[in-house]
């Protein structure tokens, strides 16, 4: 009787002294009384309401039959698991509310021919011709697919990249996403944007940075950014993950370029001479200009275009840099001196 009452409020103060919906709301009022008679009829403000609303409509000259107000619409039930579900899917609230601070995070990259700078900040030339594992972990499957950068040419450079968002709970559906040489796409594979269906769904979501050459997948259920991009004839990969979720792999997952580097039988010596099309100290003068500082970017940039002959290779390095720029969480960790 007391929602009764205060939906007739409600719909008697929308009406402004206007006859017509003053009567349409005393109907609705008695109408909803009648409803509760069999259950309320021994309550005294069932009673006094009653009574008060055949007074109001003799007062107003309202007939008994007629239009009534249309219903209020109720406010939503609170979608509890929903509630639950947004909570658990952001990783880095949860993190902090179960440990009182904040996350802490790792970088890893491959670009180039390739090279790949581990979550250790280890840094290697690799050949891994084929399809290697950069990440194999109870999240998140991440493959790169590498041929020779030239003919006879050692070094090789990746052309694929698929990765593998892991089922998870309340958040997201699998996910995968496949990048090909000029095929960057900004979906996953299935055509989606997002985690899928899920309440949680809207925690990984893709990003088109720049047609074609940058994208981002943003997974924020597992504290996880990941950048796939495409310079010249190479795709190269960096991500930033949480260290809980990197670490999040058995024994069996030993082999992830990302955690352990490339297996010694796979490195290569960053001293190819002038081997390529282009003398060294025009590739030098070539990677200054977008890599002043002499680090492993800058010695890789120039490994890559004097072995391919390319000076779109310059982009790939540069591109790694500027992503090692935003996802490392120590800037003074950006350079690597060897």
């Amino acid at each position: 009787i007391l929602r009764c009452n205060s939906e007739y409020v409600a719909s008697s103060s929308q009406a402004r002294g206007a006859r017509g919906a003053r009567c349409q709301a005393l109907r609705s009022y008695s109408l909803c009384t009648r409803r509760t008679a069999r259950t309320c009829r021994g309550d005294l403000a069932f009673h006094s309401a009653v009574h008060g609303i055949e007074d109001l409509m003799i007062q107003h000259n309202c007939s008994k039959e007629g239009p009534t107000s249309p219903p209020r619409p109720r406010p939503p039930n609170p979608d509890h698991q929903s509630f639950r579900a947004l909570q658990m899917c952001d990783y880095e609230k949860s993190f902090a509310y179960k440990h009182g601070q904040l996350p802490r995070y790792q970088h890893c990259a491959a670009f180039g021919d390739p090279h790949i700078r581990t979550f250790h900040d280890e840094f290697h030339t690799c050949r891994v011709e084929g399809s290697w594992p950069l990440l194999d972990n109870d999240y998140l499957f991440v493959q790169a697919t590498s041929s020779p950068v030239a003919k006879g040419s050692n070094a090789t450079v990746t052309r694929k990249l698929t990765i593998i968002f892991k089922n998870m709970k309340e958040c997201i559906d699998q996910k995968v996403y496949q990048a090909e040489l000029d095929n960057l796409p900004s979906a996953f594979q299935d055509g989606s944007v997002n985690g899928g269906e899920r309440p949680g769904g809207s925690s990984l979501t893709i990003l088109e940075h720049v047609p074609g050459q940058h994208v981002e997948i943003r997974a924020g259920y597992i504290g996880t950014t990941i950048a796939v991009r495409q310079a010249g004839p190479q795709l190269s990969f960096s991500i930033r993950a949480a260290e809980e979720v990197a670490k999040a792999f058995t024994e069996e997952q030993d082999l992830q370029l990302c955690v352990g580097g490339c297996p010694h039988s796979q490195r290569l010596p960053r001293s190819p001479g002038c081997r390529g099309n282009l003398e060294a100290e025009v590739a030098r003068a070539l990677c200054k200009d977008l890599l002043p500082v002499e680090d492993v970017y800058f010695h890789s940039c120039v490994f890559d275009v004097v072995t391919s002959g390319d000076a779109n290779f310059t982009l790939a390095a540069h591109g790694a840099l500027e992503d090692a720029r935003v996802f490392l969480p120590d800037l003074e960790r950006l350079h690597i001196f060897q």
